[in-house]
């Protein structure tokens, strides 16, 4: 039967806070190159906009903008 040895010395307990799981979050994020930030954004767009969750209006004047029919 394995020992169960407790890890508590192996977790930052400080990440286990909302302010905590932010910070986690933005150092993972700072350590992606920028290419895949934009592509991780760019998904999370269509996703949004899949879901019906995008902001009213401003995917639809992005998207004109992007195919040249917007002013």
């Amino acid at each position: 039967m394995p020992e169960n040895k407790p890890t508590t010395s192996e977790f930052d307990w400080r990440v286990t806070s909302f302010e905590g799981a932010r910070r986690e979050q933005l150092r993972r994020w700072a350590r992606l190159p920028l290419e895949q930030i934009l592509l991780a954004i760019e998904e999370m767009q269509d996703i949004a906009h899949a879901l019906g969750t995008a902001p009213a209006g401003r995917y639809d004047e992005i998207v004109l903008r992007q195919e040249g029919r917007g002013q």
